[in-house]
């Protein structure tokens, strides 16, 4: 497995990649997976099998904000290559960049119904950040991403 970053000439098969994991991820446009690959290419790493297909992408970004934090936007593995820590390696890559920036955060969010994410969040060190209700032993923050759109947010913080 090899680890690079997101390219212009992976985009078709990353929305292809992306479009696998709904309903809770929304494959973007074409010009979106462009603009990651131009401007987010380092914290947009994509792990590319032996056959040179691309088994899983993770896409993130630098907040302009608070430069200390990165935000974790998705993460898909493809069915056929998910438990074998392709997911792990990918956030590592994430984590690396992160941590040479000098950024304290990482963290993403999740629909409170995901329970194969949460499980993946908690194995990978994110921690289930206080929300304002629980599904399911999960703490969710309502309206995190904005009227109706309830997340559970995970973060982890780095050293």
């Amino acid at each position: 497995m090899n680890i690079t970053p997101l390219r212009t000439d992976h985009i078709q098969e990353v929305r292809l990649l992306m479009e696998l994991g709904e309903p809770y991820i929304s494959a973007r446009t074409v010009s979106d997976y462009w603009l990651y690959a131009t401007l987010f290419s380092t914290t947009c790493p994509v792990a590319i099998a032996t056959d040179r297909s691309i088994a899983g992408a993770a896409i993130a970004f630098r907040s302009q904000v608070d430069p200390h934090e990165v935000y974790i936007q998705d993460v898909m593995i493809h069915p056929a290559h998910r438990r074998h820590g392709i997911a792990r390696v990918l956030l590592e890559s994430v984590r690396h960049q992160a941590q040479q920036w000098g950024c304290r955060r990482l963290y993403l969010t999740s629909e409170p119904e995901n329970d194969a994410a949460h499980q993946t969040w908690a194995t990978l060190g994110f921690e289930n950040e206080p929300g304002d209700y629980e599904v399911k032993g999960v703490s969710v923050k309502a309206g995190y991403k904005g009227p109706g759109r309830d997340r559970a947010v995970y973060s982890m913080i780095l050293s």
